[in-house]
């Protein structure tokens, strides 16, 4: 993925300022910073949630978006969940999704509404509904929250896994006490994007 000379405004208020970002595969990368700060509506341009005021973003393959707030269909089970996904998807079947509940420790739900879930077990939905189709651009905007301590252990584990698989994991954050287990760590202050670490190439 790479996006060139990002630019946006809510009124008078910019939030982007020339944001160039490149993600590689094979890199587990991040972006901090303050509330506010302008994270979310940069990964909503990412992923073509939201139309730059100006500048580009070109994708390799395949994507995965999961956004900060949950959107799922209250009434509908897990399951009516993965098997509208996996229609819009065109995938033949469930197997990934399941593979990825197993990881999250949510197989059992799959009967479940999703309005009668723990806000983190929806959370679990909305991160295997982002990647049940095996994306080769994953975008997270502050994909564990609401998790349990062993649930963020296997969130992390399986994004080194995607990682691992060459596929390129962007989490979006203002956390700042994850950046240890990130290749590649970006700063967004005043709408303009810092690199703070970088992989070896």
């Amino acid at each position: 993925m790479e996006a060139s000379n990002l630019q946006h405004r809510y009124g008078r208020r910019t939030v982007l300022r020339g944001v160039d970002i490149r993600l590689r595969g094979g890199v587990l990368a991040g972006v901090v910073g303050e509330n506010g700060a302008g994270k979310s509506t940069l990964l909503k341009i990412l992923a073509g949630e939201l139309r730059p005021d100006h500048g580009t973003v070109h994708h390799h393959g395949g994507l995965g978006y999961c956004p900060q707030n949950v959107t799922l269909n209250g009434p509908l089970t897990v399951r009516q969940h993965l098997e509208l996904f996996r229609t819009a998807y065109g995938l033949p079947d469930l197997r990934r999704a399941r593979q990825i509940m197993e990881r999250l420790h949510f197989a059992d739900y799959l009967d479940e509404r999703a309005e009668v879930l723990s806000a983190g077990t929806q959370q679990k939905l909305n991160l295997t509904l982002a990647l049940m189709h095996d994306p080769q651009t994953l975008l997270l905007d502050e994909p564990y929250q609401g998790f349990d301590w062993d649930t963020y252990l296997c969130f992390w584990a399986l994004a080194n896994h995607l990682r691992d698989a060459g596929r390129s994991v962007l989490v979006v954050s203002h956390l700042a006490h994850d950046t240890d287990r990130l290749d590649e760590l970006w700063v967004l202050d005043e709408g303009v994007l810092r690199a703070r670490r970088k992989a070896s190439a």
